[in-house]
């Protein structure tokens, strides 16, 4: 198992279905409680073990889900705002380096993650079709389509989630 994906890498359907958005919406609504089971009872050396060699450590890893997840959710209230609107994107591994992702306590994220996803779900369950069709100018990734972008969140969750997971289950924690 490739231990940078241990779901695999995202890969966008063809084609999007009100069911399909329903699954990725719940799956949204869902990650925090998920991420709090996979880091129960994990003492402070176990946050700081690194999921894999040269990988983040497990409190970097929920501290980059509560940043990932701020910056897509602000950029659907652009989009949906907005007319496709460029983005500002981050370099997620420079913000992984900060204070605030390698030492202080993953419950600050934790919390952040509840209410932020509350206010996602809520967010998501108002959209039409025609909503998720809109888009935002990625200046790396090119247009991206909220449907899209919804489907790459619903993954981006249990992806973490997973990394935390799998480096319990190989360390036996």
């Amino acid at each position: 198992m490739d231990l940078r994906y241990p779901i695999g890498k995202f890969e966008a359907p063809n084609t999007m279905t009100d069911e399909q958005r329903e699954r990725w919406i719940r799956d949204i609504e869902k990650n925090p409680s998920a991420v709090r089971r996979a880091i129960e009872g994990l003492s402070e050396e176990q946050l700081d073990t690194p999921y894999r060699p040269d990988g983040w450590t497990v409190r970097q890893v929920i501290h980059h889900m509560a940043d990932s997840h701020m910056n897509s959710f602000i950029r659907f209230k652009l989009a949906l705002t907005e007319e496709d609107p460029t983005i500002k994107p981050y370099y997620e591994e420079r913000w992984a380096l900060l204070e605030d992702a390698k030492n202080v306590p993953v419950d600050l994220s934790l919390s952040l993650l509840e209410g932020l996803h509350g206010r996602w779900t809520i967010l998501l369950r108002s959209l039409s079709e025609a909503d998720f069709g809109r888009t935002f100018r990625h200046p790396e990734l090119g247009t991206m389509k909220l449907d899209k972008t919804l489907a790459l969140y619903a993954w981006h969750g249990k992806h973490h989630t997973a990394h935390i997971t799998s480096l319990r289950l190989r360390m036996g924690w």
